[in-house]
């Protein structure tokens, strides 16, 4: 089944919230929060014939449409919500949601020690502790349990990674609340045939969603205004090392599993932003996804001798941690060892999987450092590249 339409129809134990499935024009539903439906009601008529003018009530309704859940209407902001990750958790804290947030899909993959140079965000460390949806299996049960107002998890995810079937969805759809969300950090499943977004364009749903547009554009400007600053300052193409990313969470790897740069998932954005030259490029190496688990040893790597390796899988750990441990065991490593990037100590963390608006700008001026220190200082350097006091106005309404 390609999309959930037939579920937004289905009535909620809910009576101050509805959900509506059909697609109007091109346009979103006529109500958007905090609107009136004005002139929809003629005047009520009095007893002695004089026509008097009775407010008609308020419509609050408005609707958000994404891939693959097609149109979700509203009658009222949702109050409570569970993403299945970090990306979709992080764009919520960005909107000014984290009272809301219950609990996580994943909340091993979501980090949130960035938080800590903004002054007045938080997460809740309850919701952190709280069992993740997938360590319950992503049982039925859980969802009850939470009765949140909204899931921003994508549905083609739950039939493919979790066997949930057409009906399971449209049991909590029904008797819980509706599902928006796209899985958006990498494009290389093939069960994802529907549509992808950019980091910015899953950001501005989650702002519709959360009626919450002045914070969505105050991040944007931000946003496009440091990401402009940070290219302008690049070497030219021909100076920029080649990188290579990859996936190994042990201390002592003996393989690694590729990722390609040129996907455009939200998992790989700070890096197509720093304008990277993809090592991969022009092998026949296919990239990390549900199908393909290939993996490459020290000899595959020597074949392509990256000028900088890129290993996800550690960012719980200090950068003095990480050389310490994986690139500490790679310069032991008989064929390791003979690694560009190990010899001259350019193997560093590779990011977040999923990852958010305020991750990214942490993980992007993260990257720049680490590829080009020269011109932005290193990693363990004390120069900002943004503004984080601005950020944290901006998440706390100070807009």
């Amino acid at each position: 089944m390609g999309d959930d339409s037939s579920y937004h129809e289905a009535p909620t134990r809910r009576d101050y919230m509805k959900y509506g499935g059909a697609v109007i024009g091109g346009g979103l539903l006529a109500g958007c929060a905090g609107q009136s439906d004005s002139g929809s009601n003629p005047p009520e008529t009095a007893s002695d014939g004089i026509a008097t003018n009775t407010p008609a009530p308020e419509d609050t309704s408005y609707s958000v449409e994404m891939a693959p859940m097609g149109r979700v209407s509203f009658d009222t902001i949702p109050k409570s919500w569970v993403p299945y990750g970090g990306d979709y958790a992080d764009m919520g804290v960005a909107l000014g949601q984290a009272d809301g947030l219950t609990r996580i899909g994943n909340a091993g993959e979501y980090y949130t020690y960035v938080y800590d140079e903004l002054p007045g965000v938080n997460v809740d460390d309850a919701v952190l502790e709280r069992q993740s949806l997938i360590d319950a299996e992503m049982d039925k049960e859980l969802f009850y349990e939470m009765d949140n107002d909204v899931h921003v998890i994508d549905t083609g995810m739950l039939r493919n990674w979790f066997d949930w079937s057409d009906d399971d969805v449209a049991e909590i759809w029904k008797n819980v609340a509706p599902f928006v969300g796209n899985m958006i950090f990498r494009r290389s499943d093939s069960w994802h045939d529907y549509q992808y977004y950019a980091l910015y364009q899953a950001f501005e749903k989650m702002a519709t969603l959360f009626d919450e547009r002045e914070r969505y554009e105050a991040f944007r400007a931000l946003h496009d205004e440091y990401i402009a600053d940070i290219q302008s300052r690049l070497p030219p193409a021909t100076e920029r090392p080649t990188v290579m990313l990859t996936y190994e969470g042990t201390n002592e790897p003996e393989t690694f599993s590729p990722y390609r740069l040129n996907d455009k998932g939200t998992s790989k954005k700070q890096w197509n932003d720093l304008g990277v030259s993809d090592a991969l490029a022009g092998t026949p190496v296919e990239n990390l996804s549900t199908e393909n688990r290939s993996e490459l040893d020290y000899e595959n790597l020597l074949e392509v001798d990256p000028d900088v390796l890129l290993i996800r899988g550690h960012e719980q750990k200090t950068p003095t941690e990480f050389r310490d441990t994986v690139l500490g065991y790679m310069r032991e490593h008989p064929v390791g060892s003979e690694l560009t990037a190990v010899q001259n100590g350019r193997v560093y963390r590779g990011g977040y999987l999923r990852q958010g608006p305020i991750h990214n700008l942490f993980l992007t001026e993260r990257g720049a450092k680490q590829l080009y220190p020269d011109e932005f200082g290193t990693v363990t350097g004390n120069e900002e590249l943004f503004d984080r006091q601005r950020v944290a106005d901006i998440i706390n309404g100070d807009i």
